[in-house]
């Protein structure tokens, strides 16, 4: 038997007790009764987090529905608000937004109050109106980029593609002006 047949042979130790593991009522494996606990518990948050997610969906859903309930609007319209919602709750990762919240975590790493931030990135020769202006999404400009690079520890061409990269939204938008896909735009933007 050559090296990789015996490396792929089953291992099994005659001394222990295996547990079988079934799914969808199909036995499917074998293992050792830690790791089958281990498999149970992963299975069993997988499905508390599911069900958390439903009910935070159900939760957006109705908030978003009594918001425009509250304000005369269209009934039709909650599905447009709740993706609006959703886009503005994830963590951006382009523009303005993308680097003020690259800050939000700087400061927070660093363990320092909001003015003992601003006083850090003032000594990066950021001033406190500027920075106010990037946490209102003001645009930042290459000499903010090059204080920005030293505040946040990273370089010019990061922050540079981070400030000037296209949202999903932004990318889906300008695909459909050009008549392309979203994926050749990208693939255009990569190379």
């Amino acid at each position: 038997m050559t090296q990789t047949n015996q490396a792929l042979r089953l291992q099994v130790n005659h001394y222990r007790s295996y547990i079988a593991v079934s799914s969808e009522e199909m036995e499917v494996g074998f293992c050792t009764p830690e790791f089958a606990a281990r498999i149970v518990e992963t299975f069993n948050e997988y499905e508390r987090l599911n069900e958390e997610s439903e009910t935070l969906s159900k939760a957006l859903q109705m908030a978003c529905l009594d918001l425009i309930k509250r304000t005369g609007g269209n009934r039709n319209n909650v599905n447009k608000l709740i993706k609006q919602y959703l886009e503005k709750a994830k963590r951006p990762e382009h523009g303005t937004r993308a680097i003020a919240y690259l800050l939000r975590e700087r400061q927070i790493s660093l363990d320092l109050s909001t003015k003992d931030f601003v006083r850090f990135c003032y000594s990066y020769k950021l001033s406190p109106k500027e920075l106010k202006d990037i946490y209102t999404g003001a645009e930042v400009s290459d000499n903010q980029i090059r204080a920005l690079s030293r505040i946040l520890g990273k370089s010019v061409e990061e922050l540079t593609e981070v400030r000037d990269g296209f949202t999903d939204n932004e990318l889906k938008r300008l695909a459909r002006i050009l008549g392309t896909s979203n994926e050749e735009l990208a693939e255009l933007f990569e190379s």
